[in-house]
């Protein structure tokens, strides 16, 4: 049995763990949070360094993206340096292939038409392959990298003006503390309703999902969210808030979605091959072989119909 591990930043309460089968080969996958502690995340991954086949980086990017430019964090990097031996990821590679892949089948296959749909992105150069497909699916789309990560009540309504964005200032902000740039830990868990208009303004709300609820307004009904990982409790707090759709881009095991760097790490040991070693094609071809299909719930009707 493979064993795939993501060692997060954050909260211990959203840990989970579970047995399951990709290609014929059986997994078991844990979540453990460390509730924003660095220095324990370092301790636990050279602790099973070795023992297991892949470990997810959890709460914290190793690189942020923009266009075909990528920018590694500072403290991402000595979180990585923990692993020796066992292949480290952070979801990265499949933010621009899997997570793109959803919006493509999301049209084509389920016919949803995105052309003229306002949207939020909650952070772009952290979901730079859902960004960049909503706007090529026509979205009028709003990035709110400088408004949710940074503070600045600046929307940002083109493509091209995030990647000038990210270019002048991603190698300025790769080499602060993460938990400046985005929730870690405990803040996970506390929700601050000073951006409500941008969520109001907006059919869909996509982007990583503790971005979305930090600043999620009490009311959202009729939204969209399109995002990566949740909860039993998130999914019966977006019901409450009143969303209509809410789709994940990773599937449901067990109750929940795991983060795309838990899914990274799956694909890492099915291709038994080092992280510098593969290529993109390699995760495309791999998705293809396990098709793998985005989670897809309408929240109002399952409320309608008594489903959990």
């Amino acid at each position: 049995m493979k064993h795939v591990v993501s060692i997060s930043l954050g909260s211990s309460k959203r840990d989970h763990r579970v047995e399951t089968e990709f290609l014929g080969e059986k997994f078991l996958i844990e979540r453990i949070g460390t509730d924003g502690d660095e220095k324990r995340a370092i301790r636990m991954i050279r602790d099973q360094d070795g023992h297991v086949d892949a470990f997810g980086m959890g709460g914290i990017d190793l690189y942020l993206v923009a266009g075909n430019r990528r920018y590694a964090l500072r403290e991402a990097k000595t979180i990585a340096a923990a692993a020796k031996i066992t292949p480290i990821v952070d979801g990265s590679g499949l933010k621009n292939t899997l997570e793109r892949r959803v919006i493509e089948y999301l049209q084509q296959e389920l016919k949803w038409d995105f052309k003229g749909k306002s949207a939020l992105v909650v952070s772009g150069v952290d979901r730079f392959g859902i960004a960049e497909a909503l706007w090529d699916a026509g979205c009028k789309t709003t990035y709110g990298d400088l408004i949710f990560a940074l503070g600045i009540p600046i929307p940002v309504h083109r493509l091209s003006t995030l990647r000038i964005i990210a270019y002048t200032l991603l190698p300025l902000l790769s080499q602060l503390p993460f938990k400046y740039l985005y929730p870690t830990g405990e803040k996970q868990d506390t929700v601050n309703t000073k951006h409500v208009s941008y969520y109001q303004a907006n059919e869909i709300i996509a982007g990583d999902f503790h971005f979305i609820r930090k600043y999620m307004p009490q009311e959202l009904s009729g939204k969209t969210i399109i995002t990566n990982t949740v909860t039993k409790e998130d999914l019966e707090l977006l019901r409450e808030r009143g969303v209509k759709i809410l789709v994940t881009t990773t599937p449901e095991m067990e109750g929940r979605s795991f983060g795309t760097n838990v899914m990274e790490g799956v694909l890492i040991s099915l291709l038994g091959k080092r992280v510098d070693e593969v290529q993109p094609e390699d995760y495309s071809n791999l998705l293809e072989r396990l098709q793998l299909r985005p989670r897809i719930v309408y929240l109002q009707e399952s409320r309608q119909n008594g489903d959990a």
